[in-house]
């Protein structure tokens, strides 16, 4: 006698995600939303991962209102979010007192359950995300992450999964992100866990190179209790497999679903009309996509990788990334490929190409790495690298995130002009830069409310577009109707009757690309002439141009100041990475050319430095 998979519905946060650069935005969900929660899915994961800064830095949304506008109209089917561990939905590590309140909020906000995970599997950065997400009344999914490595072995996952049942997880996840989980590996996995802890196991994996239908049956047939899937528009490619094929492939069988296949076809006709309005590509597999067997870089990654380096002009560097990659990651100590360590081993690829000399220019985060503030990495670190960073420093002991300070009372004072809720204060504290943007142009009406945008519902049928209008704008509508020029509404609103039309919504914006350009043939010259013994220092890749470390830190240098070989001069944010640039010579700050926050090319000067 089988059992009934539970499928978690990965459509509204990780699908599109991988396939649409997160830009699916809360317009478009909540149209469907009722139907989804109707199908009977175990969980929908709506939440976490790259939502939480795409929807501020991109989309002009606030993800606390998504969440909210979410849980509203999904009444019957828990709402489940992918948390970085200490890293929150951020790219670092934030202090106890942030992540206890964020966690706090997001199971007040309408999160049900917590998938949480630490790029490492180290499970001390779990500890307190962990404990948070259980006082909060949440369900915790604690996540063995999987990789291939001359480290990682069947032993060092299942002594990772029994830290995790020692802190209290209630289910475990195995996170196959990269696909590269063969079946017959998920089949001893599964068992294996089933077999030694007394919990439910969910796996998840991607489709990239075609293996993941295989390995979920395997996992299936071994005990496995859930699986995560898309809606076919939104799968296949770097995604998850889509839900039909795997209702179908079940059915009939010892094990079932529960799951409806009109129900998902209807669903699925939605999400492929979305598609092809907002021009948005399928999921499909590329050759580089199927040398995830060697390269092991994960699906997301190398769109992110493909798309932006081909907007740069460098899609012909894409083979030469991949190769480097790994050499990075062996140089790392084989971190497993996921956020943030994916950001960490990716923009240094890049750099490493497309600077022409390994390690020329290090981002922050990699020398945070290796000095312990990511965590235990898996391996031990390249003393080569070691070598080219001048040594490491001191390498911390214990927990990372001991050796950071409480920031919430700060973070409230630093944003009591634009914050007007914990929620506000806690989104400035994960991305000040995009937050501090987001919420003075909220704050100033120059971004629709929730309910002005939600509006914007383009070309769905009558009873979705009154359902949705009566649910957000909470009036009564008195009449719709169809005209050449499209759907017009009236509706009646403090005893008079309003009528407006409703207009296709806009393709969502085109992210402005964070990676290192290729080389373009010659640098912008400055306007003046240079000095007999002066020398420009430029921009080594594009990126953001900051003066400080930090919004309220003293900026690195001014004019007059002088600087040593490898002082830091300013930082240039690419990738969501923060990459210190040093000073080449010894000299005097003559000139600063880029204002702070301005965006910068390859090779457009930042500096003159007259040479000491």
């Amino acid at each position: 006698m089988g059992k009934m998979i539970k499928i978690t519905d990965t459509t509204l946060r990780d699908a599109h995600q991988s396939l649409w650069a997160t830009r699916m935005r809360t317009v478009d969900m909540l149209p469907v939303a009722k139907k989804i929660d109707e199908i009977g899915y175990y969980s929908l994961e709506v939440w976490g991962g790259a939502t939480f800064d795409v929807c501020m830095r991109f989309l002009g949304e606030d993800p606390w209102e998504r969440l909210r506008a979410l849980k509203k109209v999904v009444t019957k089917t828990p709402l489940q979010m992918l948390l970085r561990g200490q890293n929150l939905v951020g790219y670092r590590h934030y202090p106890d007192d942030i992540v206890e309140r964020f966690i706090h909020k997001a199971v007040e906000n309408g999160i049900d359950i917590m998938r949480i995970f630490d790029a490492l599997n180290d499970v001390r950065n779990l500890e307190r995300s962990i404990i948070a997400s259980k006082e909060a009344g949440a369900h915790v999914q604690a996540v063995v992450v999987y990789t291939r490595s001359p480290i990682h072995s069947i032993d060092h996952y299942l002594h990772t999964a029994e830290a995790l049942v020692e802190l209290g997880a209630d289910s475990l996840c195995l996170k196959d992100m990269a696909g590269l989980l063969t079946p017959y590996t998920a089949q001893e996995l599964v068992v294996r866990f089933k077999s030694e802890f007394n919990l439910p196991v969910h796996l998840h994996t991607h489709y990239i190179g075609g293996l993941a239908p295989m390995t979920y049956l395997k996992a299936i047939e071994a005990g496995v209790d859930g699986i995560d899937t898309a809606s076919a528009p939104l799968a296949f490619g770097a995604s998850q497999p889509p839900v039909e094929t795997l209702v179908s492939a079940l059915e009939g069988s010892e094990y079932s679903t529960g799951l409806d296949l009109d129900s998902l076809f209807e669903v699925a006709l939605y999400f492929e009309k979305l598609r092809r309005e907002r021009g948005f590509e399928r999921g499909v597999t590329r050759i580089s996509d199927m040398q995830v067997f060697s390269h092991q870089v994960p699906g997301g990654m190398i769109s992110n990788l493909v798309a932006q380096l081909e907007v740069q002009k460098a899609l012909d560097k894409l083979e030469d990334v991949l190769k480097e990659i790994p050499k990075v990651r062996a140089d790392l100590g084989y971190p497993p490929l996921v956020t943030p360590t994916s950001q960490i081993v990716g923009i240094q690829a890049v750099l490493n190409v497309l600077c022409g000399e390994r390690y020329k220019v290090v981002p922050d985060e990699v020398k945070a790495y290796v000095r312990g503030y990511y965590g235990r990495p898996p391996g031990e670190i390249s003393q080569e690298l070691i070598e080219k960073l001048g040594g490491t420093g001191e390498i911390i002991e214990g927990r990372p995130a001991d050796h950071l300070e409480p920031i919430w009372e700060k973070m409230k004072k630093e944003s009591a002009a634009l914050a007007k809720s914990d929620e506000d204060v806690l989104s400035y504290a994960l991305f000040p830069t995009i937050a501090k943007k987001f919420l003075a142009e909220r704050n100033a009406g120059l971004i629709p409310a929730a309910e002005e945008a939600t509006e914007e519902v383009g070309d769905l049928n009558l009873n979705e577009l009154k359902e949705l209008l009566a649910l957000v704008n909470e009036t009564d509508i008195s009449e719709l109707s169809l005209e050449s020029d499209g759907i017009k509404v009236s509706i009646k609103k403090g005893g008079q009757v309003v009528t407006k039309p409703i207009e296709a919504a806009p393709s969502p914006p085109v992210a402005e690309p964070a990676v290192p350009s290729a080389p373009a043939p010659q640098p912008e010259p400055v306007e003046e002439k240079l000095g007999a013994n002066e020398v420009q220092i430029v921009a080594p890749m594009v990126g953001t141009f900051y003066r400080a470390p930090a919004p309220d830190a003293d900026p690195y240098v001014q004019v007059g100041d002088m600087v040593k070989i490898g002082q830091p001069l300013c930082i240039i944010e690419a990738m969501k990475l923060m990459n210190e640039i040093e000073s080449e010579v010894e000299g005097k700050i003559k000139k600063i050319l880029v204002e702070n926050g301005q965006p910068v090319e390859y090779g457009q000067p930042l500096f003159i430095i007259e040479k000491a």
